[in-house]
């Protein structure tokens, strides 16, 4: 196998971001953005060449639909549909390593009981989904009804794959991928079954606290891995 000490990539990159009728409050540092009745799209763009300084020739595309649906009394259901692509021949840090994270605070983008490095493809779709019932059952539960306590229930799929095309099995000149100290891998495709993660919580804790129950349901055999946890957050509901 072909081993650097370094790898150059140059890119550039377009980002499209579509959200008709958005609001959002503007700060120094960040933007709040108010979900409406309008799906918003976002295609991003990625190239790296070796006309501009990189050692690989490369496309990614990625595109994401996120959107609120409103479910009047049983609250409301936030979806997030993401699918991605790599046109071309790269070592494993190029392609999609997907999300993950190994703290103890709830992460929505990412994925809550993954290890880092723990999956890598060139191709991909994901569904995430977080629906929170406004509280649609606590409020029925005497005392705890004045706490103002709110229930959600999450779901996050991802699939994907690792073409031949960047599998370095069968390439001499790509990077392996990663494995531990005793030569055990470390990181995997996704080829055989998503991986799935759900979840239960409780938000608006003193209004802006969120505790989170996550379990893990597939590759639970893979090492070091933690098939359930508890994760928390703060977010403000809108």
């Amino acid at each position: 196998y072909n081993e650097k000490n370094q790898i150059n990539v140059s890119q550039l990159s377009i980002d499209l971001r579509f959200s008709p009728h958005e609001k959002f409050v503007l700060g120094s540092m960040y933007r709040i953005n108010f979900p409406n009745v309008y799906p918003v799209t976002e295609i991003k763009l990625i190239t790296g060449s070796k006309l501009i300084g990189s050692d690989y020739n490369f496309w990614k595309v990625q595109a994401n639909i996120t959107k609120r649906f409103n479910l009047s009394l049983l609250g409301y259901t936030d979806v997030e549909l993401e699918a991605g692509k790599l046109f071309g021949h790269v070592v494993y840090p190029l392609l999609t390593v997907h999300r993950a994270n190994q703290t103890y605070a709830y992460q929505p983008l990412s994925y809550n009981l993954m290890n880092f490095l723990e999956f890598i493809s060139d191709q991909y779709i994901s569904l995430n989904v977080d629906h929170n019932f406004n509280g649609f059952f606590l409020n029925r539960v005497p005392l705890i009804k004045h706490l103002k306590f709110r229930e959600a229930v999450t779901f996050k799929m991802l699939y994907g794959s690792l073409s031949n095309n960047n599998n370095p099995s069968f390439h001499a000149d790509l990077f392996k991928l990663p494995t531990d100290i005793y030569g055990s891998p470390i990181s995997f495709t996704l080829e055989k079954k998503p991986y799935v993660e759900v979840g239960c919580a409780i938000t608006n804790i003193f209004r802006f606290f969120r505790i989170d129950f996550v379990e893990r349901v597939s590759y639970i055999n893979h090492p070091n891995i933690s098939k359930w946890g508890i994760r928390a957050d703060y977010k403000f509901d809108f």
